[in-house]
């Protein structure tokens, strides 16, 4: 696994192991950051939140696309070696903060560094836990009013096309992973 654009290029990342672990591929990142490029342009100065960050692939490949700052939230013990060893292989850490926490218990800590721009969720698939995280962000000062969510789920998971002011605006299937994106809904004049 590699990054695809940006200051780090081609650097590679440590993976996880096992057999429930599944990075997001290089094919369906690049599809992900296409989609996310053509909604809201450049990373330049953007606030980032990976949730359920697994390697840091995600944040990290919006860092090394000209984001401000990234939070990384993963409660994985593979993940809490993986993810500091991948920001400074692609030297972000500087631009990073790590928290090793559960999820939803997160959601409280980094409200203080909201809005946010961008927000990755990507939990473990076939429990439905994307509606759930999508609830609690919902709540609070999380995502800016022009920001956008993507979120990775298995292509079995329900995941509705609203959750609570969070409207979905774009679902792709790629193989057992279906990409949703979420925003807030343009206020009616």
């Amino acid at each position: 696994m590699r990054v695809i654009s940006g200051t780090a290029r081609g650097k590679r990342l440590a993976i996880l192991t096992g057999a429930s672990i599944r990075p997001t591929p290089d094919k369906v990142r690049g599809a992900i950051f296409n989609m996310l490029f053509s909604r809201i342009g450049s990373f330049d100065g953007k606030k980032v939140l990976d949730l359920c960050s697994g390697t840091g692939a995600m944040a990290i490949e919006a860092l090394s696309r000209g984001a401000d700052h990234a939070w990384l939230v993963d409660n994985g013990v593979q993940s809490a070696q993986i993810i500091p060893a991948n920001l400074r292989a692609c030297h972000v850490e500087d631009r990073a903060t790590f928290i090793r926490s559960d999820v939803v218990q997160a959601l409280r800590l980094v409200e203080l560094h909201g809005p946010f721009d961008v927000i990755f969720i990507d939990p473990p698939y076939g429990k439905d836990l994307v509606p759930a995280l999508l609830s609690g962000l919902t709540q609070g000062n999380i995502l800016c009013d022009d920001g956008i969510v993507c979120a990775e789920a298995a292509d079995t998971d329900d995941v509705p096309p609203q959750v609570g002011d969070l409207v979905r605006v774009i679902s792709r299937n790629y193989g057992i992973t279906t990409v949703h994106m979420f925003i807030h809904p343009e206020p009616e004049i």
